[in-house]
């Protein structure tokens, strides 16, 4: 994992010194925008966009499920990086199909030369203005829920105006304590950093599995974007963060009511799909030589993921 600096890339690996060995996750650099307006700079058009993703990232997962559920395939194209992450960053197997690029930090500078961040995955790429238009999943999620209702005609809503707060607040709550909270433990450098992510991530657990058993889902009976979220870190915790990021006071299968609520996620119609077990253990074990040096990868374990979820009793 390396980073641009004014165009330059550089292959250094988070500073945890000068935050007493806490990782603290960098914003990303691109927030633009698709609307549905006559003005808009991004507008939903079919074929103008190109979406890059890691298979393996719970973050480019978020892009590939709301594409699968919002009818948005045959409209916006993917190119996948390869599931290692080494000295160069994220790398394309073949070079990618619209500049021929065989790295993704190239992609970055092809949009701004002079780019200073992490590299990170998605990328929501412009054809049209030749851009990167965001590499914010929350943002490209968001964006794929709404601004191409009119060209697919799916009107599905993830984030349903009358339930915004209750989404927002399970958000807030999920991502510092869950979705960031596995790697605040994996990257931690010291044992006290270590310590108060695992607490926060496992009290987190805690609470949510206890609300999901008395509800289906987390706003209630309808499934929103703060699902989707929770499901892209909970699909990678027993396979990976369990192992790699010490996070291994208890497996998802360990808890009644996620376990069920993961199963139901994940067979929802298209979703199995987005989901490459092979992908996710080889890029974390085999790319974060700081963690696991010997980049052995490991075989297991069998997950239970299509046997009946129990999730329909609380309809």
């Amino acid at each position: 994992m390396g980073k641009l600096v004014e165009g330059v890339w550089h292959d250094v690996w988070y500073d945890t010194k000068s935050t007493g060995g806490e990782f603290v996750r960098e914003d990303a650099g691109f927030r633009d925008w698709i609307v549905n307006k006559p003005d808009a700079t991004f507008s939903p058009e079919s074929g103008r966009y190109h979406l890059y993703v890691s298979l393996a990232c719970p973050w480019a997962h978020r892009t590939l499920i709301f594409r699968e559920l919002k009818q948005l395939k045959e409209h916006i194209d993917v190119t996948v990086v390869c599931p290692d992450m080494l000295s160069q960053g994220w790398q394309f197997g073949i070079p990618e199909p619209l500049f021929g690029h065989s790295k993704l930090h190239q992609v970055y500078t092809q949009a701004k030369p002079d780019y200073t961040g992490r590299v990170t995955v998605p990328v929501l790429w412009d054809k049209k203005t030749q851009t990167i238009v965001s590499n914010e999943s929350s943002e490209i999620i968001r964006m794929f829920n709404s601004a191409f209702n009119e060209l697919t005609g799916n009107h599905v809503d993830y984030y349903p105006e009358e339930l915004r707060r209750v989404v927002d607040e399970w958000n807030d709550f999920i991502y510092p304590n869950i979705n960031n909270g596995v790697y605040r433990c994996g990257f931690a450098t010291t044992q006290e950093a270590y310590e108060e992510a695992y607490e926060s991530l496992f009290a987190a657990l805690d609470k949510v599995d206890q609300h999901l058993a008395t509800h289906r889902y987390l706003a209630g009976q309808i499934l929103t974007e703060a699902d989707w979220r929770l499901f892209t870190t909970l699909i990678r915790f027993d396979a990976v963060y369990v192992g790699h990021f010490k996070c291994n006071k208890k497996r998802i299968a360990d808890y009644p009511n996620l376990n069920g609520y993961l199963k139901e996620l994940y067979q929802t119609p298209g979703i199995k799909e987005t989901t490459d077990f092979y992908h996710i253990k080889r890029h974390y074990y085999f790319s974060h030589t700081t963690i696991n040096p010997t980049q052995v990868v490991p075989v297991g374990p069998d997950l239970d993921l299509e046997s009946e979820h129990g999730r329909d009793s609380l309809s």
